[in-house]
C-alpha cells in the first residue's frame, strides 16, 4: 500500500514537471525506509535472543564412551553428559554430579539454582558449573525447549482485536484515499475560479503522500510482538497477542489452590499419638502402613521417617476406597486413613485442632494417634493477591478439591474474597460460568491452575493461566498464558506488561492520526509541500516504530 501511493506521488511530480520534489520523495522514502528496517530488526533481534535456547547437540553416554549427537537422536531413559558452560540438552533427572543452573531463558530468573542427584532439570537450562550425567525423561519434541519455541513462534497468529481493526482498516482505506485524491485534483479546477489543474494535482499528489497509514500498520503489530517479548523475558508465555489485550480487561481472577497459590508439596507438619505410642512409634507404623501407597499424603509420611522401610515387613495391604489403608505391619493390624475410616472400623478418634490432612492410625484397633500433612502456601502468594487488588482486580476467588477447613484457612492467610471447595472439575467449570453471569460484558475472568484436572476450567475461562514448571503438559496445552516460574506474582506482571503494551501502542495510534490529520489539512490547502508530507509518512512511521521497541523493556518492577 505504502510504496503503491508513494509511487503514485511520484510519477504524479514527474508529470507535472516537478522533479526536485519528486526525487526527494524517492530519497526520503528510501531513507525512512532504512530506519524503520533498522527499528524492526532491532525489535526481531531482541527476540531472536531472548528465545536462543535451541540446544545443537547432546553428549550421549553409552557404553562409558561419549557420543555427539543431536538433542532429537535421544530417547527416554537414555543418559546424558551435560559439561560446564553447555546447554542442558532435553529434559531429564541428575544421576551424578553438582552444578548451578541459570535457569533465566526458561524461568526469567537471574539467580543461578542449584542441582544435584534427584534434581530435575529442563531443556534450556545452561550448565554453570561441574559435570552432570542426566537420565533423559523426555524426548526433544516434548522438552520444555521445543514447547516454548513452538508457543512463541505460535503467537503471532492470534492477533489482537486492535491489530485486526488496523489491518481490515488498512484494507479499505487505500481505495478510499485514492478516489479522494482524484476528486481533489478534479474537482476544484472546474468548480473554482482561477484554480489550476498543475496546482491541484499537486496538492493531491501531497495528499496521497501524507495519507500513507504504515505508522498504524507496521507498529501496532510491533508494539504487541515486543510485550510478548517482555513477558517471555519474565517467564511468561503469551500464546498470542489477543490474549496479552485480553488481560487490559480482567476484574476476577480465580486460583486452584494446589500447586498454584501451594507448594502441592506435602510435608508431615505435626505427630501427635495417644497414650502408650510415642511420636517416633507413630511415624514408623505410618510410613511402613503407606509403603506401598504412590499417593503425595503417602510419600511425604515416607519423607519424614526418612528411613529405609523393609518390604517384607508388611503384608495384607488393602486400599480402601475413600477412606484409608489396612494393611499389617510386623503381624499386627494396622488401619490408616480419615476419620470415617476410625469410624467404619468402630475405633474412638480424636478430633484434630489443627488444619490440614488429617491421617489417623490404629494398631491392632486400638487407636495410635494421627499426623498432620499440610501443603505450604508459596511465598510470593499473599504478594501476587495484594499486587492484583493494586492493579484494580475487584474479586480473587480460590476453587479447590481439598477439603472446606484446609481451604478457608488457605484463603483466610492470603486475603482472598471467596473460597470454594470440595470441587470436582465440572464443578469447578460451573462456578466460572455463574462468575460469568455476574459480571459486565467487556470484564474478563482469568483462571489459573497447573493440573490436568483444571484443564477444562482453563479452556472455558476468558484467559487461561498455567503454571508452567510443574504444571501438567495438558493445562499448559489448555492455557493461553504459561508461568514458566510457577509464581503467582508474575500474574500481576503479566497484567502490566499488558497494560504498558496498550499504552505504547494507542500512543502511536493518536500520534500517527493527529499528525497526518494536520498535515492532510496543511496539503488540502497547498501550504505543505511534498517535503512535509515525506516527514508526516516516512518520519511518523519510524517514530512510531521506535516507540513500539520501547514494550520490549521490562520495568524493574514488573520484572
Amino acid at each position: 500500500m505504502r510504496t503503491f501511493l508513494i509511487a503514485l506521488a511520484t510519477i504524479g511530480a514527474f508529470a507535472i514537471g516537478e522533479y526536485p520534489e519528486g526525487v526527494a520523495v524517492m530519497l526520503f522514502y528510501q531513507v525512512g525506509e532504512l530506519f524503520q528496517g533498522m527499528a524492526v530488526n532491532r525489535s526481531r533481534r531482541s527476540i531472536t535472543a531472548l528465545m536462543d535456547i535451541r540446544p545443537e547437540f547432546a553428549y550421549l553416554k553409552e557404553d562409558g564412551n561419549l557420543r555427539r549427537v543431536s538433542p532429537e537422536e535421544v530417547g527416554i531413559g537414555d543418559v546424558i553428559v551435560v559439561k560446564p558452560g553447555e546447554k542442558v540438552p532435553l529434559d531429564g533427572t541428575i544421576l551424578e554430579g553438582r552444578a548451578m543452573m541459570d535457569t533465566s531463558a526458561l524461568t526469567g530468573e537471574s539467580v543461578p539454582r542449584s542441582a544435584e542427584p534427584g534434581s530435575q532439570v529442563l531443556s534450556g537450562f545452561i550448565n554453570q558449573s561441574g559435570v552432570i550425567t542426566v537420565e533423559v525423561t523426555q524426548t526433544f519434541g516434548d522438552s520444555a525447549v521445543s514447547k516454548i519455541l513452538e508457543l512463541v513462534q505460535n503467537a503471532a497468529g492470534n492477533k489482537a482485536k486492535t491489530e485486526n481493526f488496523i489491518t481490515k482498516f488498512a484494507r479499505g482505506y487505500t481505495p478510499v484515499v485514492v478516489i479522494t485524491a482524484l476528486l481533489l485534483a478534479v474537482l476544484p479546477p472546474l468548480v473554482l475560479s482561477g484554480a489550476t489543474f498543475s496546482d491541484w494535482i499537486y496538492r493531491a499528489l501531497v495528499f496521497l503522500v501524507i495519507s500513507c497509514p504504515c505508522a498504524l500498520v507496521v507498529s501496532i503489530p510491533l508494539g504487541f510482538f515486543g510485550g510478548i517479548g517482555a513477558a517471555s523475558r519474565s517467564g511468561i508465555l503469551v500464546k498470542g497477542s489477543n490474549f496479552l489485550e485480553a488481560l487490559n480487561d480482567v476484574k476476577i481472577v480465580v486460583f486452584d489452590k494446589t500447586g498454584t497459590l501451594t507448594k502441592g508439596a506435602f510435608t508431615v507438619t505435626g505427630i501427635y499419638p495417644s497414650e502408650g505410642f510415642t511420636e517416633e512409634e507413630l511415624l514408623r507404623t505410618a510410613a511402613y502402613a503407606e509403603s506401598h501407597s504412590s499417593h503425595p499424603i503417602a510419600a511425604s509420611i515416607r519423607k519424614a521417617y526418612g528411613k529405609e522401610i523393609s518390604g517384607e515387613a508388611t503384608a495384607d495391604y488393602s486400599e480402601i476406597s475413600g477412606h484409608g489403608i489396612e494393611v499389617t505391619v510386623e503381624g499386627r493390624a494396622v488401619l490408616a486413613g480419615n476419620a470415617r475410616l476410625m469410624e467404619r472400623e468402630g475405633v474412638a478418634a480424636s478430633t484434630p485442632a489443627q488444619i490440614g490432612t488429617v491421617v489417623h492410625i490404629a494398631v491392632d484397633h486400638k487407636y495410635a494417634g494421627y499426623l498432620v500433612i499440610a501443603d505450604e502456601v508459596k511465598e510470593d502468594s499473599l504478594a501476587a493477591i495484594k499486587a492484583l487488588e493494586a492493579l484494580g482486580i475487584r474479586k480473587t476467588v480460590m476453587l479447590t478439591g481439598d477439603t472446606t477447613a484446609v481451604a478457608e484457612a488457605v484463603g483466610r492467610q492470603l486475603g482472598i474474597g471467596e473460597v470454594h471447595a470440595g470441587l470436582l472439575p465440572q464443578h469447578k467449570v460451573e462456578a466460572i460460568e455463574r462468575l460469568e453471569r455476574g459480571k459486565s460484558q467487556r470484564e474478563k475472568i482469568v483462571f489459573v491452575g497447573d493440573g490436568i484436572n483444571d484443564t477444562p476450567v482453563l479452556a472455558r475461562a476468558d484467559v487461561g493461566i498455567a503454571m508452567g514448571g510443574l504444571g501438567s503438559d495438558a493445562a499448559i496445552e489448555a492455557a493461553d498464558i504459561v508461568i514458566m516460574t510457577d509464581e503467582p506474582s508474575k500474574i500481576a506482571a503479566a497484567i502490566g506488561i499488558a497494560k504498558r503494551t496498550r499504552s505504547i501502542v494507542w500512543q502511536n495510534i493518536i500520534f500517527a492520526l493527529a499528525v497526518k490529520a494536520v498535515f492532510l489539512l496543511l496539503g488540502a490547502f497547498g501550504i505543505a509541500t511534498m517535503w512535509e508530507a515525506v516527514f508526516s509518512d516516512v518520519g511518523v512511521t519510524v517514530l512510531a516504530v521506535l516507540n513500539s521497541v520501547r514494550a520490549l523493556q521490562v520495568p524493574n518492577k514488573l520484572a
